[in-house]
C-alpha cells in the first residue's frame, strides 16, 4: 500500500512531512505535494507530520478524494522529488481548512 496526499495540500504545500519521509518520495508541484506509489514503503511517519492532516493510507482516502489516488501517481512521474523542507505557500494558514480544492490544483 501506499499513502496519497488529498485536496488539503493544495494552497498550502506544508513540507513538514519531506523531512521524516525516510525514502524521498514527495514530489513537488507548483502549489501541492505528492507522493509517488511506487517509491512509498508504507511508514506513515509523514501522516501526523502534516498540518493540514493531508496525508491518508491509500486504504483510509476519503470517499470523495479517491481520484487524488490517481493524481499522486500521474503527478509524481511528472514533478521533482523534494528531499527538504521548505516555507509553505504564502496564504496556507487561510487555505488549510477550505474543502474542496481541486479546481486550485496547477498541474
Amino acid at each position: 500500500m501506499t499513502h496519497v496526499v488529498t485536496d488539503a495540500c493544495i494552497l498550502c504545500k506544508y513540507t513538514d512531512c519531506v523531512d521524516v519521509c525516510p525514502v524521498d518520495c514527495f514530489h513537488e508541484g507548483p502549489n501541492t505535494l505528492v507522493i509517488n506509489p511506487n517509491e512509498c514503503i508504507d511508514c506513515a511517519v509523514c501522516v501526523p507530520e502534516c498540518p493540514a492532516e493531508a496525508i491518508f493510507a491509500e486504504e483510509d482516502v476519503p470517499e470523495n478524494q479517491q481520484e487524488f489516488i490517481a493524481l499522486n501517481a500521474e503527478l509524481s512521474g511528472k514533478w521533482p522529488t523534494i528531499t527538504r523542507s521548505k516555507d509553505p505557500m504564502p496564504d496556507a494558514d487561510k487555505w488549510k481548512d477550505v474543502k474542496d480544492k481541486l479546481r486550485h490544483l496547477i498541474k
